[in-house]
């Protein structure tokens, strides 16, 4: 019964307009099991699940959710409608997208193509085996129908959406600039989906970086007032800060550091659709070797227009109390006392520093997301929450071991001369005084304090961040 009433809706669904409205209403009356004019989640897992409807962990409360527009924790048949209409609409936009030679059906090639020029290169027999939990007539090829009876009751939209989720996106804000920026489908740029989600990346990134600030700061001091001959330990040094400026002086710096978010996301994601433009030896896909090479330029060009501001966060950073009023005043008397050019130092170990950290964070991060997918997607591409948060800090924390010792030759370098005493060291002399005097593990200080930052720095910057899409109406 259920099963023929269910086979009944997908073929009766594929007629539009009044036909469509009166099959919508008979699968709600099923749904609606206490007859009260309203399916809530339980009774949409049930009812599903009675006709034969598979559904992902939690897709009946995020089908409900988005739905729901008067948040009364139920969809009437109003929104029931719009849902499934909406729903059904992008289905079909993707299901044309992705079947490549217009013939109607989708095969496995298509598929393998439409997550390589996402930038997921899967193999043949795992692109199969996405195929076969879709396919359910055994031919190895999906028509519309297969495509939307699997997809309808799923609230990731398509294909496409789930493995969106692999893309390596800089919202996991571990306060560094040297990530590769993040990447859009043409779809997402059409309908202006990209500036809302760099918005939310932003928002994320400066709850983030406020939040992790006192580590950031330890880490620049330490950086910079560590040695061998004075020993500054974690605990140490909050207490010396403290002391020196109370509870509010752990968050010097942070003000810049929020304030060049902004700017440098907005250089570095038109920089970085350029370079792509420029390089890609076929139009609308990019290789992950092409995608690094230009991710680092757009990172260079980023850098090198907002560097000054890098120059003052460290300046802000190690200020003591009364030395500066604000950014401006930094400003002011670091032209005054060094002129123009202080607002560059350190800038050739910065840039250097973003093909390592740019190299191997992606080429990590494409590994476990190549691992994941070869063991384990075997009915969706789609890891979960804990996965991309994991790989995501995995690869971050690599990228940063490889360009630490660069971010501490920058930082001593910018530092120089607020630091009374300091020599003004090229970058070749101060390495070399560096591991004279302090040895190899000398150009590692203060990473203790930022590999304690980045776990609460992604967590935040995630829960942030699907925030901000939720209330910019960005569907999940």
């Amino acid at each position: 019964m259920f099963e023929a009433s269910r086979k009944l809706f997908f073929t009766d669904c594929r007629c539009a307009g009044g036909d469509a409205s009166n099959t919508y209403e008979e699968l709600f009356a099923k749904l609606d099991a206490n007859k009260d004019g309203k399916v809530d989640v339980s009774e949409l897992k049930a009812g599903l699940a009675a006709m034969g409807i598979k559904t992902g962990r939690g897709a009946a409360q995020k089908i409900v959710s988005s739905g729901d527009s008067d948040k009364d924790d139920g969809l009437d048949f109003t929104e029931f409608s719009k849902y499934l209409k909406e729903h059904e609409k992008k289905l079909k936009l993707t299901f044309k997208s992705l079947d490549k030679n217009n013939d109607g059906r989708i095969d496995f090639l298509e598929i393998k193509q439409s997550l390589a020029d996402l930038g997921v290169d899967i193999s043949q027999e795992n692109a199969e085996k996405i195929l076969k939990s879709i396919d359910v007539d055994g031919t190895m090829s999906l028509d519309w129908n297969e495509w939307r009876e699997h997809f309808l009751f799923n609230p990731a939209t398509n294909l496409q959406e789930i493995v969106r989720y692999w893309k390596h996106s800089t919202v996991l804000d571990i306060g560094d600039s040297l990530a590769i920026p993040d990447e859009f489908t043409e779809e997402e740029k059409m309908s202006g989906l990209w500036w809302k989600q760099l918005s939310a990346g932003a928002m994320a990134g400066a709850v983030s970086r406020t939040g992790t600030a006192p580590l950031d700061r330890m880490k620049v001091f330490m950086q910079v007032h560590s040695s061998k001959s004075n020993k500054i330990s974690l605990v140490g040094g909050f207490k010396q800060m403290l002391k020196e400026g109370g509870v509010a002086s752990l968050w010097r710096g942070n003000g810049v550091n929020v304030l060049k978010i902004a700017p440098e996301t907005a250089i570095k994601f038109m920089a970085y659709e350029q370079y792509k433009k420029m390089l890609s030896s076929e139009p609308g896909k990019v290789r992950t070797h092409e995608r690094f090479i230009a991710g680092s330029l757009a990172g260079a060009t980023a850098q090198t227009a907002i560097y000054p501001m890098e120059v003052m966060k460290t300046r802000l950073t190690l200020r003591k109390t009364g030395q500066y009023s604000g950014m401006f005043d930094c400003a002011k008397k670091i032209v005054k006392n060094e002129g123009l050019k202080a607002f560059y130092k350190g800038y050739v170990p910065n840039i250097l520093g973003i093909i390592p950290y740019a190299g191997i964070d992606l080429a990590i991060y494409e590994s476990l997301k190549n691992l994941w997918l070869s063991r384990y997607a075997k009915d969706t591409a789609n890891p979960g929450i804990l996965v991309l948060l994991g790989c995501g800090t995995i690869s971050s924390s690599c990228g940063q071991i490889a360009s630490y010792p660069l971010a501490l030759i920058r930082t001593r370098m910018q530092a120089q001369a607020s630091v009374v005493g300091s020599e003004q060291l090229p970058m070749n002399l101060m390495v070399k005084k560096i591991v004279e005097k302090e040895g190899f593990f000398g150009l590692y200080r203060g990473i203790l304090p930022n590999f304690m930052k980045v776990i609460p720095a992604v967590s935040i910057s995630y829960v942030v961040y699907e925030y901000m899409r939720s209330g910019l109406g960005i569907q999940k």
